[in-house]
């Protein structure tokens, strides 16, 4: 109730905003609004993986952006560390109203367009609330769970039913677009089942299943390109392919996958994914997350090479060529060898003299691949688990503005491109290393992400 009162009052505010600019022309697309404690100066707007536009915010915090022969779709726009998909058509004027300091929860939408990108918002925080629930289901032998599941489903189906029926000029194109929103995510979790059964169980086993459990797929066709950057739909198309190869007779894995689990997954997502450009992300996807979950500088080289093989992108080879040479560099029982990185009032310092007599976790981030948010939590979650540890921030390409907040500003430094940093950092992809009180790397290329970091860093502790 709150959300349609809000509505109807970003309705008047909005339309006014809109109609006050008498150049406005009606053949065209616009999408603006305000946005309350901003954390930059602008909104990007996407189609698919490329920027479109970037709108800056005006004094009073709202923006405005026009679209020329706009093409009906799926787009996604990033405001600061966040981001959200829309559903846009020619000639919608659409606006939003969102505060940062509780962003999805608070977004809502006015203007034309807004109706489907408020149901559309709202499939996303129920599926959020969703979460919980299917945790508690995962402990449920196959029938009771695929009951529950299914029971949701019927009320995700009323629920598409009823607004179609209300709304009978919305466009196949957005229809399909909302049944995915409403029904993809369980069957998402459908598919992750068996896996999440048997951690949260603690068997060592997964069950046996037959064709009936998956009687979604029938309904499901895996190969859109439009679809594959909404995530929705590419979290079904991950978790189907997982699943998909862990049914070749795989043992359950969570902690890092093997190499020969690693190879079937890529000759699963070539034998699946049609689409040349999507079944390149996933491939490159693939075999860097499994690296990344691995954390060392050993590679899976029966892996690599099946992704060599299978990839037909050249530039995406080129770059995991570059991530390799970079594993390679400064690697387990090595000094750190001396480079120099720049504090945050753009003075020099030697990483020697930084990790001097120290325990050290050294982490080279790109906000390319790791949000600065993210890094914060985690950073701030193991220094307190390790306080004997010191932890070194090091932004790729920096400058003195990439300051992470919440974070000891003491601990932050950037290296520019004259650095001898870039010699082990060519593929410009983040890379943590560990430095015992000795100087010596006792990993060369661990994950901050990785769930074998708590152990590696507490036996680092006790030296």
């Amino acid at each position: 109730m709150i959300k349609h009162f809000y509505h109807f009052i970003l309705l008047l505010t909005f339309t006014t905003f809109v109609s006050c600019d008498s150049t406005l022309k009606n053949d065209a697309t616009y999408f603006g609004g305000k946005i309350i404690n901003p954390k930059s100066k602008y909104v990007l707007l996407y189609s698919m993986e490329k920027v479109i536009d970037t709108l800056f915010l005006g004094e009073d915090n709202k923006f405005l952006g026009k679209l020329e022969n706009a093409k009906e779709g799926l787009y996604y726009f990033i405001h600061g560390n966040e981001n959200q998909y829309i559903y846009l058509e020619p000639q919608d004027s659409l606006m939003l109203r969102l505060n940062t300091w509780d962003f999805d929860e608070s977004l809502v939408f006015a203007g034309k367009g807004a109706e489907r990108n408020n149901i559309l918002i709202d499939c996303f925080l129920e599926d959020e609330k969703e979460n919980q629930m299917f945790y508690k289901f995962n402990h449920l032998e196959p029938i009771d769970f695929h009951n529950k599941a299914d029971s949701i489903l019927k009320i995700k189906e009323q629920t598409f039913l009823d607004y179609t029926l209300k709304h009978q000029e919305e466009t196949e194109g957005f229809k399909k677009v909302l049944k995915i929103a409403l029904s993809f995510p369980i069957y998402a979790r459908i598919e992750r089942y068996p896996i999440a059964h048997v951690k949260y169980s603690n068997k060592e086993d997964f069950h046996k299943f037959d064709n009936s459990f998956y009687t979604h797929r029938k309904l499901v066709n895996i190969n859109n390109d439009t679809l594959m950057y909404y995530p929705p739909f590419s979290q079904y198309v991950r978790n189907f392919l997982y699943n998909t190869t862990y049914s070749l007779g795989h043992k359950p894995m969570t902690s890092e996958y093997s190499s020969n689990f690693t190879v079937d997954l890529l000759k699963t997502i070539d034998k699946n994914i049609k689409s040349k450009d999507s079944k390149n992300a996933f491939l490159k996807q693939t075999v860097i997350g499994h690296f990344y979950k691995k954390s060392s500088c050993n590679i899976n080289e029966k892996a690599f090479d099946t992704y060599f093989e299978l990839s037909t992108n050249n530039k995406d080879k080129d770059h995991v060529r570059q991530l390799l040479l970079d594993s390679k560099t400064l690697q387990k029982g090595q000094k750190i060898v001396e480079f120099n990185v720049n504090d945050l009032n753009n003075s020099s310092r030697s990483i020697k003299a930084i990790s001097k007599n120290k325990n050290t976790f050294l982490f080279f981030w790109n906000p390319e691949y790791v949000s600065p948010v993210y890094i914060s939590s985690r950073v701030n979650y193991l220094s307190q688990k390790f306080p004997e540890i010191k932890f070194i921030q090091i932004r790729i390409d920096g400058n003195i503005k990439d300051r992470i907040h919440k974070l000891d500003i003491k601990n932050q430094y950037f290296i520019t491109s004259k650095s001898s940093a870039n010699n082990f950092l060519t593929s410009k992809m983040p890379r943590s290393i560990i430095v015992n009180k000795q100087g010596i790397i006792t990993n060369g290329f661990a994950s901050i992400s990785s769930k074998k970091l708590h152990s590696e860093l507490k036996a680092l502790s006790k030296h």
